[in-house]
């Protein structure tokens, strides 16, 4: 556990290092304070600076339209903020309720997403400083306009090269997944390995999501790069699959290191697509390659008698054509008539999205939540620090429960990691403020200028290592604070106090009542076994009623999988960072986990199936064994929720996929591959139900 907290502590991520917005952000923040200055107005360019910085923090590199709609709202709420915290600041009762309550919903939103639970805390954090202002409800008012215009402005600089450079993140996702695709056509699959490029298809999706209502040719041009992407990577999957089944045959030696070959040659083209996409420029794919794989493909339809031989073919010949669309897609842009598809089906409409959000946070309006204990353990935190500041009376008492508000994160690890580096980057930051003006004792356009600096300092390299973050952070408030004839010492000796205070509060309170992951990983478990359920009724009803279309249903279970796949591993992260949980314990996690990848890698090739095999009649032996399968998983996630299932209760899946062999003419394409993938299938759910109730016991 020392371990784990510490190299959270000392983690320094480049990848977050984003210079240019560091740039606009800190023009964001020095500008209200330059004009303040200007007119003689240093508090209102003060408040209207705070509105800037706050919202600069909803910044980032993803699509304009996602970070638009983003920015807007956290300046929305930050105005929001500024106008109850004044308001209710000469209330000390109604602004220690106004606190609770918004805290309480800065906490829930943790279950909604990672943007929203920021917007939360960030609202929560401006109230908590204005609150602690008084003011009339004009000033009020006035206060929380000029926050919003803050905020405004920071989106303007954020949003300035949407014009010119429009659709360069939307290429920068399709490029990261192309180039992932490519490493995985070369590197061939593992059974026991993540499915190739989840995050990049999941994060290809969110970004093109806005798109949805953009009719240009370039728009269509990179939804249809998406699609041709998504089942390229299904193509790459079982392509590999039937490589590694070739190769553990000498008979078929030979026929696995044609397969080996075809896979090398797609991850170069597949390489040249992404580079296209990341230098905006036509694709250098060598055209022989594209004629070997051609060649590839003639050569195994000479044994085509043989079902796996067929199939792997079948594979070549499709992410053939695949690719060809691909390169052209990326070196050229297309009619509107030649990039046909259903583009509005993984795109859920606003209000659809709002609804989901509800609907969501009412599921988690219990104890059961770890969520909602976060909300109601930060909420009564918040309450407390607010309490205890207007108790004791402090100059700047509203750093305490600030503290708290930021220090206090769902997991032990964040929390704990946060607790030590908001102390120390706060000691550090207020050591550098206070060199600065006994050294330097700045005017008022140095002060400005030395903002600038520490701001653009924060958001570069913040992101980073939250305990920069905090350095820098101190010193921009001692700063700010300055400009408006604040004395740096009294601000210096208050910031020290009220977050020691504020920081042995919140790391007291988690100490009392933590949200441990051990007491919520089987329940993630479960979750993940719900959408891969709902995955498989899917995957199976269509082949049970070849003539409807289910690719809508197929896209929005095959994400909703991605996501509970995604949140079981960063759970599973968590755990190793909790105390106290035994090593079998963790092992016996990371097994499952690599069951779980065997488990939907062979749905994932039955889905693959739908569309490279022609459509025949359903076994009986088909029916049933889906079934079984269907409720086996059903049994598995209850038990993980604790009902006394027994391993006696479960269907005999063996038996079922014995019959479904043994009917049927194994010679035909699709009953060839559902006998090959549901023995993947039935071997998965076999030895889940065997880790499965180890783990319960």
């Amino acid at each position: 556990m020392t371990r784990s907290v510490w190299e959270s502590v000392t983690a320094f991520d480049t990848s977050k290092v984003i210079p240019w917005m560091a740039l606009r952000n800190a023009l964001g923040v020095a500008v209200p304070l330059a004009i303040g200055a200007a007119i003689g107005n240093p508090g209102g360019g003060l408040i209207a600076a705070t509105g800037a910085l706050n919202v600069s923090f909803s910044d980032g590199s993803d699509p304009y339209a996602h970070r638009a709609r983003r920015m807007l709202l956290s300046s929305f709420f930050c105005g929001l903020a500024v106008f109850a915290g004044g308001l209710l600041g000469q209330h000390h009762v109604l602004a220690t309720v106004g606190a609770g309550v918004c805290a309480l919903a800065a906490g829930i939103m943790v279950a909604v997403s990672t943007p929203a639970a920021d917007i939360g805390t960030v609202t929560l954090v401006t109230y908590a400083v204005f609150s602690a202002q008084v003011m009339l409800p004009k000033q009020a008012v006035a206060a929380g306009l000029l926050g919003f215009a803050g905020g405004l402005l920071q989106v303007l600089l954020a949003l300035i090269f949407w014009p010119i450079r429009r659709y360069a993140p939307e290429r920068r996702a399709l490029a990261a997944l192309y180039t992932e695709l490519a490493r995985a056509a070369a590197a061939g699959g593992s059974a026991t390995a993540s499915p190739p490029a989840s995050a990049e298809v999941t994060a290809a999706q969110l970004a093109l999501q806005a798109l949805g209502g953009d009719r240009s040719l370039e728009s269509e041009r990179y939804l249809a790069l998406l699609s041709q992407a998504e089942r390229t990577r299904l193509a790459i999957l079982a392509l590999s699959r039937l490589q590694a089944r070739a190769g553990r045959d000498p008979q078929t030696e030979a026929q696995a290191q044609s397969l080996g070959r075809a896979l090398l040659l797609v991850s170069q083209m597949l390489r040249a697509i992404a580079e296209s996409l990341t230098f905006a420029s036509p694709a250098a794919a060598p055209g022989e390659y594209s004629a070997e794989l051609r060649e590839l493909g003639e050569q195994l339809r000479a044994r085509d008698a043989d079902p796996m031989v067929r199939d792997a073919r079948w594979q070549i010949e499709a992410l053939s054509g695949q690719i060809r669309s691909a390169l052209d897609l990326a070196g050229h842009v297309t009619s509107a008539g030649a990039t046909e598809f259903e583009r509005y089906e993984a795109r859920q409409p606003w209000r659809l999205r709002l609804a989901g959000a509800l609907v969501l946070l009412r599921a988690n309006l219990h104890l059961g939540s770890a969520a909602f204990r976060h909300a109601v353990r930060l909420a009564v935190c918040v309450t407390a620090g607010t309490l205890a500041a207007h108790a004791l009376d402090w100059r700047r008492s509203y750093w305490l429960p600030m503290t708290v508000a930021i220090i206090l994160k769902p997991d032990f690890t964040a929390t704990f990691s946060r607790g030590l580096l908001r102390l120390a980057g706060t000691y550090a930051g207020l050591v550098a403020a206070t060199l600065l003006f006994h050294f330097l004792s700045p005017g008022l356009a140095a002060e400005v200028v030395l903002i600038a600096i520490f701001t653009f300092l924060l958001r570069c390299f913040g992101p980073a290592n939250y305990g920069i973050l905090v350095t820098a952070l101190t010193s921009l408030v001692v700063l700010m604070f300055a400009m408006t004839g604040i004395r740096p010492a009294e601000l210096i000796a208050a910031r020290a106090m009220n977050t020691t205070a504020g920081g042995i509060i919140a790391l007291v309170a988690y100490s009392l009542w933590p949200t441990w992951e051990s007491s919520q990983v089987s329940e993630t478990m479960a979750t993940l076994l719900d959408r891969y359920r709902e995955y498989f009724r899917t995957v199976r009803d269509a082949y049970l009623d070849p003539e409807k279309s289910f690719a809508a249903q197929l896209q929005r279970t095959g994400m909703a999988c991605r996501l509970a796949r995604s949140n079981l591993e960063a759970s599973a992260g968590r755990l190793h960072g909790e105390p106290g949980v035994p090593a079998a314990r963790l092992t016996a996690l990371d097994t499952i986990l690599a069951n779980s990848h065997r488990l939907i890698h062979a749905l994932m090739a039955l889905e693959a199936g739908l569309v490279r095999s022609r459509a025949v009649p359903a076994r009986e032996g088909f029916r049933v064994l889906t079934s079984h399968a269907d409720l086996t998983l059903y049994y598995l996630a209850a038990a993980l929720r604790g009902s006394p299932i027994a391993a006696t209760d479960l269907p005999d899946l063996r038996e079922d996929h014995h019959a479904l062999v043994s009917s049927g003419d194994p010679a035909v394409d699709r009953y060839a591959l559902v006998n090959v993938e549901t023995d993947r299938v039935v071997n998965s759910l076999n030895t889940l139900a065997v880790e499965i109730f180890a783990w319960e016991r």
